[in-house]
C-alpha cells in the first residue's frame, strides 16, 4: 500500500518542557544544593524536569551509559548534563535562554553548548568560576568549539546526538559529544553562561586510561576507508591526497569488482563511468 505525500498531515504539539536537567550523583547533599541553586535562578515549574542516576553506593553507571539513559528519558527541548558540584551565580534561566537564542540566530546547526572548551590548537574559551580563579573569561563568546568541558553541557534534543557505546568511564564525554555532532553535520559552542564549579579537575590514572581509549576509538572511527554501496564504490578520506588516490583507482577497482559473482545485479553503468565521484 502506498501513501501519497499529500495525504500526510503533521500536527506539532508544543513541548511543555523546556529544560531536562540531568546528573550522575555520588552525594545527595551536593545534588540537593545544586537543585536549590537551579530553582533559585528560575529553573522551576512544569517547564523544567530534574533527572538523575544515583551512583552514591558505587558507580553502577559510567558517564557514557548513564547519561545516554538519562537523555533517553529526558522530555525537554534542551537537555542539560551537569555535575552535582556546580552552583549558579548571577546567570540564571533568563541568561541561558538569551544565550541559546543568540546561538540559534548565529548558527541554527548547533547541537551542543557549554561554558568551557577547546577551540583550536593551544586555544581555550570559557566563562567560569572554579578553584583556578573567579569569573574567568577567555575567548570571544559564543565561540565555536572542538571540545567542551563536562561540568555543564546543553544539548539540543532535536539533534539526537548521543554518547559512544564503545567508551566508558567519566572523562572525555564532552569531546565525544562534540565529535559525534560534527560527524552528523552539527556544531558545538562555548557560550557566555557564568557559574561556579567546585571541583579543580584533578587528573588521576583513570584520566590517562580514558584518553587512550578515546583516542583509539575516534582514530578507528575516522579512519580512511573504502565504502561499498549497492550502487557503487567510494573512497572516504579526510586527506585530499587520499581522495585523489581513491578517484584514480576507483574506476579500475569497479571494473574488477563487477566481474565477481557477488556483483550480479549492480548497475551496468558503473563499469563505463568515465569520472567516478571521489
Amino acid at each position: 500500500m502506498s501513501i501519497d505525500a499529500t495525504e500526510i498531515t503533521v500536527v506539532r504539539v508544543p513541548n511543555p518542557i523546556r529544560y531536562s536537567i540531568c546528573s550522575l550523583i555520588t552525594s545527595r547533599t551536593e545534588y540537593t544544593e545544586m537543585l536549590a541553586s537551579f530553582r533559585t535562578h528560575g529553573f522551576t515549574g512544569p517547564s523544567c524536569e530534574f533527572l538523575y542516576i544515583d551512583n552514591s553506593q558505587g558507580n553502577a553507571f559510567t558517564a557514557y551509559d548513564g547519561l545516554n539513559r538519562l537523555m533517553d528519558a529526558a522530555r525537554g527541548e534542551l537537555i542539560v548534563l551537569c555535575h552535582q558540584d556546580i552552583r549558579l551565580l548571577t546567570d540564571g534561566r533568563g541568561a541561558l535562554d538569551a544565550g541559546l537564542a543568540e546561538l540559534d540566530a548565529r548558527d541554527p546547526a548547533w547541537a551542543v553548548a557549554g561554558n568551557a572548551g577547546g577551540t583550536g590548537i593551544g586555544r581555550l574559551a570559557m566563562r567560569i568560576s572554579d578553584p583556578h580563579g573567579d569569573d574567568r573569561r577567555i575567548g570571544s563568546l559564543p565561540e565555536r568549539a572542538l571540545s567542551l568541558d563536562e561540568n555543564f553541557l546543553v544539548l539540543k534534543r532535536s539533534a539526537r546526538v548521543g554518547l559512544s557505546r564503545d567508551l566508558t568511564g567519566f572523562h572525555f564525554y564532552g569531546a565525544d559529544l562534540c565529535l559525534a555532532a560534527d560527524v552528523m553535520g552539527y556544531t558545538a559552542y562555548v557560550i557566555n553562561f557564568h557559574l561556579r564549579h567546585l571541583s579543580d579537575g584533578r587528573i588521576s590514572p583513570a584520566f590517562y586510561q580514558a584518553r587512550k581509549a578515546f583516542r583509539a576509538k575516534w582514530s578507528r572511527a575516522l579512519r580512511p576507508r573504502w565504502m561499498q554501496t549497492t550502487c557503487g564504490l567510494m573512497r572516504l578520506s579526510g586527506s585530499r591526497i587520499g581522495q585523489a588516490f581513491g578517484t584514480a583507482i576507483q574506476k579500475h577497482a569497479l571494473k574488477i569488482a563487477l566481474r565477481l559473482p557477488a556483483a550480479r545485479g549492480w548497475p551496468s553503468g558503473e563499469a563505463n563511468a568515465k569520472s567516478p565521484a571521489p
